[in-house]
């Protein structure tokens, strides 16, 4: 399974892409797409939405993993964030991968075992389980290739394969209808 980690932002999107198979992960791309501060931000969200878009174009993920936004400190910035996470999700409904939302702790929980995890030791794992020689640069990427683990780890669970299939039988109960 290829799936994409995205970790939402304006200012940089960490991106992840990672082949999952039998609890094993190998790294294919990651990286970030970073917007200039002084750019219009309309302009921020097109370049996010255009640099996505041709990502899942050309690896073709099977699930799109992204973070749910949560926002403790930096209320100020809770709306742009917000408005860039919306075009990160239609890039992947745009791309017709499935799409899953973790929260910080679920990512925490699937990649070290501990939901109080700090963030040193969430990028530590996430290098060894990607057998990394150094962490990826920037956070943001980190980050990504974390949600892109955590969709992994959570994919082989006999609850989200139930869920998985529940999703599978609505979409195309819909496509029925449709018809």
């Amino acid at each position: 399974m290829v799936i994409l980690g995205i970790d939402p932002g304006y200012a940089i999107v960490g991106y992840g892409i990672v082949e999952s198979a039998r609890g094993r992960f190998r790294p294919l791309e990651y990286g970030a797409v970073v917007t200039e501060a002084g750019l219009d931000f309309n302009r921020r969200l097109e370049k996010i939405y255009d640099s996505l878009s041709a990502l899942m174009q050309h690896w073709k993920p099977n699930a799109v993993s992204v973070e749910k936004l949560y926002f403790q400190n930096n209320q100020k910035t809770a709306i742009g964030v917000a408005e860039a996470r919306g075009v990160i999700l239609l890039a992947a409904q745009k791309s017709r991968a499935q799409i899953f939302e973790y929260t910080p702790l679920q990512v925490k929980m699937a990649v070290t075992g501990y939901g109080q995890a700090k963030k040193p030791q969430v990028m530590e794992m996430t290098r060894r389980l990607l057998c990394l020689k150094e962490l990826p640069k920037p956070d943001d990427t980190a980050d990504a290739l974390a949600m892109a683990i955590c969709h992994g780890q959570a994919s082989g669970s006999r609850l989200r394969q139930a869920m998985l299939a529940e999703r599978i039988g609505a979409v195309k109960k819909q496509e029925r209808l449709r018809r």
